[in-house]
């Protein structure tokens, strides 16, 4: 075999080996038109995001506002003779 032949018989079974490799890695699928999960869907972690606002912005307002009234009750405290 030439060197050229073997070259090209090493790139095709590289080529086959990370295709086989590939199909069994679990990823997402898309059969007839739908996605479908891997197939260790069942051993994922669970992502829950609890019901809520979804701004920050708010829920910092509304922690700050909370802050300045107790800084500010005591200061009263403190200074209430």
């Amino acid at each position: 075999m030439n060197f050229k032949a073997r070259l090209k018989q090493s790139l095709c079974a590289i080529l086959l080996g990370l295709l086989g490799a590939s199909s069994l890695t679990g990823c997402q699928t898309q059969m007839g038109g739908q996605t479908l999960p891997s197939a260790f869907y069942l051993h994922d972690d669970v992502q829950y995001f609890p019901a809520g606002s979804e701004e920050l912005l708010p829920n910092q307002q509304r922690a700050l506002d909370e802050y300045r009234a107790e800084r500010q009750a005591q200061r009263d405290g403190l200074n209430a003779p």
